[in-house]
C-alpha cells in the first residue's frame, strides 16, 4: 500500500499552518491530526469524503465539519501532500484571500 508524505508548508522559518494548529483547542487539534493521518493513509482521493477539489486549481480542500468548520488547503506532488493553508470557514465559499494565499504558496513550493 502506498503511503503519502504529508508536509506543512514552510517558508523559511516556522510553518504558518503549524502556528494555526497550535492555537486551536485540544479537540480541534485532534480533529486536524486525524485528517492529516487520513491524508497519509489514502492521499487526495475520493476515499476520504471530507475532501473536495477546488475548481480551476490543483488544490484540494479538506473539510473538518461541525461547529469548528476548519479547512485545510492541500496540493499533491507525486507521493507528497503539502498543506498550504488552514483557516476557519465562516461562509459558503472559500474566502478569496485564503485561496490566493494557498495559490501563492503553491508557486513557492520546492518539491
Amino acid at each position: 500500500m502506498v503511503r503519502f508524505e504529508v508536509l506543512l508548508f514552510r517558508d523559511g522559518g516556522r510553518s504558518p499552518v503549524d502556528k494555526f494548529i497550535e492555537k486551536c483547542s485540544a479537540t480541534q487539534q485532534s480533529k486536524i491530526l486525524r485528517q492529516l493521518a487520513y491524508l497519509y493513509e489514502f492521499g487526495l482521493t475520493s476515499a476520504n469524503p471530507c475532501l473536495r477539489k477546488l475548481s480551476g486549481t490543483n488544490l484540494w480542500e479538506l473539510r473538518i465539519l461541525g461547529r469548528d468548520n476548519i479547512r485545510l488547503v492541500c496540493v499533491q506532488r507525486t507521493n507528497t501532500i503539502v498543506v498550504l493553508d488552514v483557516f476557519f470557514k465562516k461562509g459558503k465559499k472559500t474566502p478569496k484571500n485564503d485561496l490566493e494565499t494557498a495559490l501563492y504558496r503553491e508557486k513557492r513550493l520546492d518539491i
